[in-house]
């Protein structure tokens, strides 16, 4: 890749990527340190890395640092041991999006990335796998797991509504 087409890269994709660990992670410091980290690690490896193999090798990157991130500060927690009944919420909102924020935040971090991968970002679920270092039926069971708790955590829409 050559340095007009690095400069490119980042003019396409570092929004979409600087929103993506921003959800995740909700600290916009850490967040464009791990994008800042990202686009050294790219430029290092540019050379490497196609034109147009660059943006999943972006996102796999900035994902991989962010996990390295969050190991380093936290242990993560298993969903099969919370207390569902600590992580219900009995509050009325009007603010869907605040309510689906707040299950986004109750998810496992590999729960939270493939579901916003998928959905928030439109990736298929075998991009989703070289990402995340997954299995494409590993991604699936973690989509499935993360939608069956959200379901349960946001409980019937029409009540919301």
């Amino acid at each position: 890749m050559t340095r007009i087409e690095y400069n490119k890269a980042v003019e396409l994709h570092a929004d979409n990527l600087y929103r993506f660990i921003l959800k995740n992670i909700h600290d916009v410091e850490k967040t464009k340190d791990i994008v800042q980290d990202t686009f050294l690690k790219i430029w290092d490896k540019r050379h490497d890395v196609a034109f147009e193999k660059v943006k999943p090798y972006m996102f796999t990157t900035a994902y991989r640092t962010m996990i390295d991130l969050l190991r380093r500060e936290k242990k993560q927690s298993r969903m099969e041991e919370a207390d569902l009944n600590k992580l219900t919420t009995t509050h009325q909102y009007s603010d869907l999006q605040v309510i689906l924020h707040e299950a986004l935040d109750q998810l496992p971090e590999i729960q939270k990335a493939v579901v916003l991968l998928r959905d928030y970002e439109g990736y298929n679920y075998t991009e989703i796998g070289e990402i995340t270092g997954l299995t494409e039926s590993q991604v699936k069971v973690y989509i499935y797991r993360a939608r069956k708790f959200l379901q349960k955590y946001i409980g019937n829409i029409e009540v919301l509504i």
